[in-house]
This record gives structure tokens, C-alpha cells and sequence, in this order.
């Protein structure tokens, strides 16, 4: 299969070769023991939150349903862990943002193993069962967008698709969590392709994987199909090789046009853990209760892939992994789209891919805090996915001209993946700027027509 690259029509190639820091690529997945206390927030997705299901001193099995979906895109959460209901409260999440979660403590000797689930034969329903049979499951898209999975699903009927595009990129630096999934779970990644695929109208499937992760393709091939509908490609490691665009374009030579969806290009994009859990949970009618999470940096001690229950309080991780809990900085999700935890108290989420731990003294030197004027190298243009002007965009951005920014030079085509801000010799912070500057954008009201 010829493969092609992110060009944009440009005479260079665009993205960029930070480091890997992929060291724990080869250690195998590893289960996380119960905190005391979990914490389960009924807001994990795009969307509604969850409407709770349980109330005060109710005990509770891992796997019971806690809360139901309020509506089409919500979905609902499920017991991580056999206890009693402590307290349904408002609590503190990774942003600082306070929202409604139910609190379990944990009962003495709890069992890992999963004791409610409604197994259900999957081939027996049609598309709108199988839809709902994925919503029960509450999973959300794994790669970092955290929409529905069963809404995502459910493509508009204009729109035919032809292609089921798998990410298994993750070309951040130092996660590696769906590098391990794709190890060690490449069957399950099979039933939810072959599940996608029936939703989809039964388009090929073609999963993408950087060739720095030769251990994964093989895996993955071993477990094709036999109808040869379901390909591996091993593609060129350059980041942001996982945006779905990007991978589109390297697969089919197809650019999605800005503000549009995938579909509209005859491709359907989903992220390879995102469908091992669907493949794994939903022919057993089981919830989404834990998900594995890359913890490194060089703040920890016992880096690797841990199979974390969902509402494990973020302090508890550190200490399992010899993290300090003093002078240091956390991310949640990689170095170059994460986002920097506000509080140590919030628990683990749906969408925490990866969990990153340095010491605070050895992020802030002099040379990565203080910003110089744009010195116009053009660097942040060269490495650029989408082929914008981000040195522009900086500066319409220090002079709030937000609307300019959106309407002559395409903002919203920014997926925020700060190749601009890793290349820029000013250090210039673009892309915080950016999503400074959409989030004002939001919060205006609608022009009119």
C-alpha cells in the first residue's frame, strides 16, 4: 500500500521528531490495587452528565450501574469497585472545575473481579440494540476526545463511509499505553473493528501504527481476520502522526476540510483502545470501569502501564508509583496536548490516557518560562499540520483579535497539538493562546445571518 505524508501541498513535510521517551513500551500491563476511597464524577464526557442511579449507604458490586445516561450523547458510569455509596458531592477535578461525583468506600478484601454484568449475543440485534448495547457500556473515545462512543457511531446516512481508519499511532512522547493494548489485547481490538464495521455499513478497515512499535504490528497482524478486509499498516513515526486528519492523509491521501468530519471524506477514525474495551465490554454487558494508564516521567519511581479503576484518587497513584506529592508538576494525557493537573485530590477519568510526573525544579529553568517577541524564523509555519500561520495567530491573539483570528486565518482548523510552541525559539506560548482565544469564541453569541 502506498503511504503519503501530512504535506498540505506544501513544498516540506510538516510535523515534527521530539523525543520519544518511550521506555515503557515493553513493560506488560500491570493492575493498580483499590484505593479506600474512590471517587466516580458523573461528568466524564462530551455531553450530559450521568443521572445518579444509587443513593447514601447503599452497597454496591463492582460493575453495578451508578448512574444512567441523561439522553442520546451522555452515557452512564459504573461501580469500579464493590463497596458502600459514602457520598454523593461535589469534588474537585484535574482543571479545578468542582463537579457532582458519587464516593465509594472500598470494602475490606474487595475482589478485582467483575460481579454484574448482562451478557447479551450481539448478533442477534440490530444496529439501533447494538448502539444502545455500547452505550451501556459508557465508553467514550479514548484517544482524548472523550465523545460517546455509541453517538459517534451513528453516522449520518449522506455521508457513506468507506474506510474505518484505527488509530494506533500514539505519537506522543511518553505514552504508551495503546502501544501495550495492541500487544497484549489484539483480539479484543478485532471484535470492535468487526463491530464498527457492521455499524458503518462494512467498509474496510485499515489500522495505522508507527514503525517505532514493530511488537504491535505483529501482534495485530497475527490476529487478522481471515477475510482480509482488516489491514495493518506500519506508517512513519512523526508527531502529530495520531491526529486523525493526519492519518487520513498518510493512509488515503484525503484532507478533511476545517470544521468538518471525517465522514465527509469517506473515513470513520477510532482510536484502538477505545475498541478493545468496546470489543472486550459489550458482548459481555459489562461497564467501563478501568482503563490502562501510561505513568512516567522522571519524578517516578516504578514507571509503566497500569490498569487503573476509573475514580482512583490521583494522590493514591502517586504514592503506588513512588511519585513525590511535594515540588512537583503533573499532566494528564502526553507532553504536548496534556494538560497540567490543578489539584492533586481529583480522581482518574474516563479520557486519562497517561499520567506524568517531574520534578517541578527541572521545568523551571529561566529558558522554558520567559517568552521573547516573535523573531518571524518561520519555524512554527514549516511545522505546522494543518498549514497554518501560527506566528500570526500569536499575534492577533496578544492583541485579542479574536474574530480576525477565526474568520481570515482558520483557528478553528487548529487541533492544538503545539508543534508550534515545541519549535518556537521565542517561547512563545501559541497554542495556550490559542485555546484562549477559541475558548472566548465560544463564550460569544451567534452572529447573525
Amino acid at each position: 500500500m502506498k503511504l503519503f505524508t501530512f504535506l498540505r501541498g506544501e513544498a516540506f513535510a510538516r510535523g515534527i521528531h521530539p523525543p520519544e521517551h518511550k521506555g515503557t513500551a515493553h513493560q506488560p500491563i500491570t493492575r493498580l490495587p483499590f484505593a479506600p476511597r474512590l471517587i466516580v464524577p458523573l461528568s466524564q464526557n462530551v455531553g450530559r452528565p450521568a443521572k445518579p442511579l444509587v443513593k447514601v449507604g447503599q452497597d454496591v458490586v463492582r460493575g453495578q450501574p451508578l448512574a444512567e445516561a441523561d439522553g442520546f450523547v451522555s452515557v452512564p458510569h459504573h461501580a469500579p469497585v464493590s463497596g458502600t455509596v459514602e457520598a454523593i458531592r461535589l469534588n474537585p477535578t484535574s482543571t479545578g472545575v468542582w463537579t457532582e461525583s458519587v464516593v465509594i468506600k472500598a470494602h475490606a478484601g474487595s475482589t478485582q473481579a467483575v460481579e454484574w454484568e448482562e451478557p447479551q449475543d450481539l448478533a442477534a440485534l440490530d444496529d439501533s440494540g447494538v448502539i444502545a448495547a455500547v452505550q451501556r457500556t459508557g465508553i467514550v473515545g479514548l484517544g482524548g476526545g472523550v465523545f460517546p462512543t455509541h453517538a459517534k457511531l451513528k453516522v449520518p446516512k449522506e455521508f457513506p463511509v468507506d474506510t474505518l481508519v484505527v488509530n494506533g499511532c500514539e505519537c506522543e512522547p511518553y505514552l504508551t499505553s495503546d502501544h501495550r493494548i495492541m500487544v497484549e489485547r489484539a483480539r479484543d481490538i478485532m471484535i470492535g473493528i468487526e463491530m464498527s464495521r457492521r455499524l458503518l455499513g462494512n467498509p474496510r478497515a485499515i489500522i495505522g501504527v508507527e514503525d517505532n512499535k514493530p511488537d504491535a504490528v505483529e501482534a495485530l497482524r497475527a490476529a487478522l481476520p481471515a477475510s482480509g478486509e482488516v489491514t495493518v499498516e506500519a506508517v512513519p513515526t512523526k508527531y502529530p502522526q495520531g491526529a486523525g486528519e493526519m492519518l487520513i492523509k498518510t493512509l488515503l491521501n484525503r484532507e478533511v476540510p476545517p470544521d468538518a468530519r471525517s465522514y465527509s471524506v469517506g473515513a470513520y477514525v477510532q482510536n484502538v483502545a477505545t475498541l478493545a474495551y468496546m470489543g472486550a465490554l459489550a458482548p459481555r454487558g459489562r461497564g467501563f470501569i478501568e482503563r490502562v494508564i501510561t505513568v512516567a516521567g522522571t519524578a517516578v519511581e516504578r514507571p509503566g502501564n497500569y490498569l487503573v479503576p476509573m475514580g482512583t484518587p490521583l494522590r493514591f497513584l502517586l504514592d503506588y508509583v513512588g511519585a513525590p506529592q511535594e515540588a512537583i508538576e503533573v499532566i494528564y494525557g502526553g507532553p504536548m496536548m496534556g494538560q497540567a493537573v490543578a489539584c492533586l485530590d481529583a480522581p482518574i477519568t474516563k479520557g486519562v490516557s497517561g499520567i506524568l510526573v517531574f520534578r517541578a525544579r527541572e521545568l523551571a529553568a529561566p529558558s522554558a518560562k520567559k517568552s521573547f517577541p516573535c523573531i518571524k524564523c518561520g519555524k512554527c509555519i514549516e511545522s505546522c499540520p494543518m498549514g497554518l500561520n501560527p506566528s500570526t495567530l500569536g499575534m492577533l491573539a496578544a492583541k485579542r483579535q479574536y474574530d480576525t483570528m477565526a474568520d481570515t486565518y482558520r483557528l478553528g482548523a487548529c487541533f492544538e497539538c503545539g508543534t508550534c510552541s515545541y519549535v518556537c525559539p521565542a517561547n512563545i506560548p501559541l497554542v495556550q493562546q490559542f485555546r484562549v482565544a477559541k475558548q472566548v469564541l465560544r463564550g460569544k453569541p451567534e452572529k447573525a445571518a
